[in-house]
């Protein structure tokens, strides 16, 4: 038997031990095969969907509108005001993260809420087109229903203001939030 030959049947041996190792070695819950089928999930009582909620449902796969977990507690009454700013900065971070060269999204309230909701390059949700937050108007508004004001400060910097309990800005109940410079 030439070397050549022997290398190739070791070659072939260690390949074989090497799959078997990994089928029978592997953990028991991952044996199961991708075809089986799987329990079919119970009946779940939902209410009917109001008039907006329908219309994003009719342009939008139900499983793609659920966005990313960032704003989940966007205007939760169990969290400050500031925790809502944070969380929108939080939003603005993941959106740079995903489109470095793009920087922060751009235009009035409306126009990055859209880029929010996957109005993007990548069509990636950052927050549910049906989040509490967002108006008929398509502005993330804060928990007094007043759209947030949004200033560029750079192209990875955003000021976030809300006009506070009173909605009205410019007056001393606003909240602003700008992160530190980079």
């Amino acid at each position: 038997m030439t070397v050549r030959r022997s290398t190739k049947i070791g070659f072939t041996a260690a390949f074989i031990l090497g799959i078997a190792a990994f089928l029978f070695l592997r953990p028991r819950g991952e044996r199961s095969s991708p075809w089986q089928s799987q329990p079919s999930p119970a009946a779940i009582v939902q209410r009917p969907p109001s008039e907006v909620e329908a219309s994003v449902e009719a342009t939008a796969p139900a499983a793609h509108l659920a966005g990313s977990t960032i704003a989940d507690d966007l205007n939760a009454s169990t969290f400050p005001i500031r925790r809502d700013l944070e969380i929108l900065n939080e939003l603005f971070v993941a959106y740079q993260s995903n489109f470095p060269r793009l920087g922060n999204p751009v235009g009035d309230n409306a126009d990055i809420t859209a880029a929010f909701i996957g109005e993007n390059p990548a069509k990636f949700i950052f927050i549910s087109p049906l989040h509490r937050a967002i108006n008929p108007r398509g502005e993330l508004c804060d928990r007094w229903g007043t759209p947030f004001r949004f200033h560029q400060l750079s192209g990875t910097r955003m000021e976030i203001r809300s006009a506070g309990p009173d909605r009205k800005f410019a007056t001393p109940d606003d909240v602003e939030f700008a992160p530190w410079p980079k």
